[in-house]
C-alpha cells in the first residue's frame, strides 16, 4: 500500500509541476505575445480558471506528501519526503502571500478597467511564479529520489 501511495503522490506532484512549468514557459509567453487587450483577457481567464483549480492541487499534493512522510517514517527516503513536504508548505505560503493577491486582482481585468500598473503587477506575479516553480520542482525531485 505504501508503494502505491508513493507512486500516486509522485505522479500528482509531477503533473502539478508540469502545469506550472507550462504556465511559466508556454502559456504566459504566448499571452505576452498577443496584442495587449487580448493578453489581458487571456490572463484574466487563466487567473479565474487556474485560480480555482490549483489551490486544490497544491493542498492535495501537500496532504499526500505528508501522509507518505508519516506512513513511511521508518522507510528509506523518509527524510527526502519530509523536506519535499516542507517545500510544498513553502509553495503554499508563497502562493497565499505573494501570488494569490495579484491573481485575485487580475481576474477581473479587461483592457478597459486594468490598473495603470498592470504590467508591473503581471511581471511581479511572473517573477514570484518562477520562484514557486523552482520550489515545487525541488519537491518533485526529492519525491522521485525517495522512490529510488
Amino acid at each position: 500500500m505504501l508503494n502505491a501511495l508513493e507512486v500516486f503522490t509522485t505522479v500528482v506532484v509531477g503533473l502539478m509541476v508540469g502545469v506550472e512549468l507550462s504556465v511559466a514557459f508556454v502559456i504566459n509567453p504566448i499571452l505576452n505575445g498577443l496584442p495587449e487587450g487580448s493578453g489581458v483577457l487571456g490572463r484574466a481567464h487563466g487567473a479565474r480558471m487556474l485560480g480555482a483549480l490549483m489551490p486544490v492541487w497544491y493542498i492535495t499534493s501537500l496532504v499526500l506528501t505528508a501522509v507518505w512522510a508519516v506512513a513511511g517514517w521508518h522507510h528509506h527516503g523518509a527524510g527526502l519526503v519530509v523536506i519535499a513536504a516542507a517545500l510544498l508548505i513553502l509553495s503554499v505560503i508563497m502562493s497565499l502571500l505573494l501570488l494569490v493577491p495579484i491573481n485575485n486582482r487580475s481576474k477581473t481585468w479587461t483592457p478597459e478597467n486594468r490598473p495603470e500598473d498592470w504590467k508591473e503587477q503581471k511581471n511581479r506575479w511572473d517573477r514570484f511564479h518562477y520562484v514557486r516553480v523552482a520550489v515545487i520542482i525541488a519537491a518533485f525531485t526529492l519525491l522521485a529520489a525517495a522512490l529510488a
